[in-house]
């Protein structure tokens, strides 16, 4: 069973902030001036308030050679973004905003030019720090998924397990909330099941995120004690049924899910740093909303890729620099940005404000009632409460011959408009259905943050529910910091 934490209440934002800030290809030679970059983050936190986010999710913010993932450093920030003085601002301004910012921890592999590896190099097989790094039957070190600039570490490797744990305590110090552990599914699952109670003494509030593309989730972190692991089943069938309009795909994914929670509290999300991005990904535009849906009705930790809440668009290829037209910059603040997808923001905030209005939704089960090729009615519920989301993808207009009598219209994919029978969903459309919604002025809280109703959902006549924080999370001044030891422990 687990234990409830902040992450239950999280919507997080996602940013890949060397391609948001515009950040060089490669690193900076080293006689070259800090860029203090990250500090650009800070002029967008109240766009991602706004939106309903209360979780700051970054990409690869440490020293490394090129797209961040060859990490030549993790007790220090990559000097394209910065250095440690602006992510202590960073974390300090997000915290005045009730905000928590997760790290992105690549601790499976490390780039050539990480020390460890050169002193394996130089040093030769026998070395202390040739035991840091995995090898292959042919004694040559073995490299991570065909790229030859990322060096597999040695998990068995106690050097390697008491560095981990160094390195995830000292940021958690400077104010981090948790990590993303990037290709957790590479790294044995019992190197986390020591390396997390480790951290865990020092910080018993730090949430633990896995990234698991395939294989059995709920075991994974059974046996590793993570927290959550990244939800790429529903990822994948969110987008591909729609696409094909064959909703028992969804259906599929969604009784797997359902089975996941007892295990963990999936991560879920319809855009990441390293997919096509939804808008892109659909078919038909006007089935953005319905992946919407479905991500903030059901169970989890939802999170939105910087972009798509704009309704960006941009393709991942297979190939070097295949990833930038989904790892974009962003102007300098929020005014810059162009007009065209302010409809998608506002599609996101109302969905989100629905998700704080039904918090207990994090942990709900999710039950189809009715269900064609074109056609699904959801019942999600939990807590003594229950909604009903009703997607229609197809042609024509579909009236769902399910039962709704104690509940009503909530959300349409048309904002402010209620249907005379809420059951009558018009074609390429949704509706949600659930009990009235909570009056203008209620307080709703979300983990250590309240958040202030400003104005009343759709069915008290309003297009959008709105929002304000009323009290932030814990000050600057109860973190607690600490020093990384700079000894080398290879030599």
């Amino acid at each position: 069973m687990r234990v409830e934490s902040w992450a239950d209440h999280a919507v997080l934002w996602q940013v890949y902030p060397l391609g948001f800030t515009g950040a060089e290809r490669s690193a900076l030679p080293a006689n070259e001036p800090v860029r203090h970059r990250l500090r650009q983050l800070e002029a967008w936190l109240d766009y991602a308030i706004e939106l309903g986010c209360n979780g700051l999710l970054l990409g690869p913010v440490f020293a490394s050679e090129t797209h961040g993932y060859d990490t030549t450093d993790h007790f220090t920030i990559d000097s394209r973004l910065g250095d440690e003085g602006d992510f202590d601002a960073l974390v300090a301004a997000a915290g005045l905003r009730g905000m928590r910012v997760i790290l992105d921890g690549v601790f499976n592999h490390v780039g050539r030019g990480f020390p460890a590896f050169q002193a394996a190099v130089n040093g030769g097989a026998g070395t202390p720090a040739a035991r840091w790094f995995s090898r292959g039957p042919d004694g040559g070190y073995v490299i991570f998924e065909g790229h030859d600039q990322l060096v597999k570490l040695d998990h068995e490797e106690p050097a390697v397990l008491g560095y981990v744990i160094e390195v995830m305590k000292y940021w958690l110090g400077r104010g981090a909330g948790g990590w993303r552990l990037d290709a957790a599914y590479a790294v044995p699952p019992a190197f986390w099941a020591k390396a997390l109670p480790a951290v865990r003494e020092s910080f018993p509030s730090a949430w633990f995120l896995g990234e698991m593309i395939h294989g059995d989730y709920a075991a994974y972190a059974a046996e590793s004690g993570l927290d959550s692991i990244t939800q790429y089943e529903l990822w994948k069938a969110i987008w591909s049924s729609l696409n094909d309009r064959n909703l028992f795909e969804l259906d599929h994914a969604l009784g797997r899910h359902n089975g996941f929670l007892d295990a963990e509290l999936p991560q879920t999300f319809v855009g990441n740093h390293d997919v096509t991005r939804l808008a892109s990904m659909l078919k038909d535009e006007r089935h953005v909303g319905h992946a919407l849906a479905v991500l903030f009705c059901v169970a989890g930790v939802p999170s939105v890729y910087y972009g798509d809440e704009q309704a960006f668009r941009g393709v991942k290829e297979d190939r070097p620099g295949g990833d930038d037209a989904v790892r974009p910059a962003f102007p300098a603040d929020p005014s810059h940005l162009i007009p065209n997808g302010s409809w998608c923001y506002r599609l996101h905030q109302r969905l989100i404000g629905f998700r704080r209005r039904h918090p207990w939704l994090v942990r709900a089960r999710t039950v189809t009632e009715h269900l064609v090729n074109e056609a699904m009615a959801l019942r999600v519920s939990g807590d003594g409460s229950e909604i009903l989301l009703l997607l229609n993808v197809g042609d024509e207009p579909y009236r769902f011959p399910v039962e709704a009598d104690s509940l009503t219209v909530a959300e349409t994919a048309e904002a402010g408009v209620a249907p005379d029978d809420p059951l009558f969903v018009p074609p390429h459309s949704w509706t949600i259905l659930a009990l009235r919604e909570r009056a203008a002025g209620a307080a709703v809280r979300a983990g250590s943050t309240i958040f202030k109703i400003l104005s009343p959902g759709p069915s008290r006549g309003e297009s959008r529910w709105r929002c304000t924080c009323i009290r932030p999370p814990i000050p600057r001044s109860r973190w607690r910091l600490s020093s990384p030891s700079r000894k080398t422990p290879w030599k």
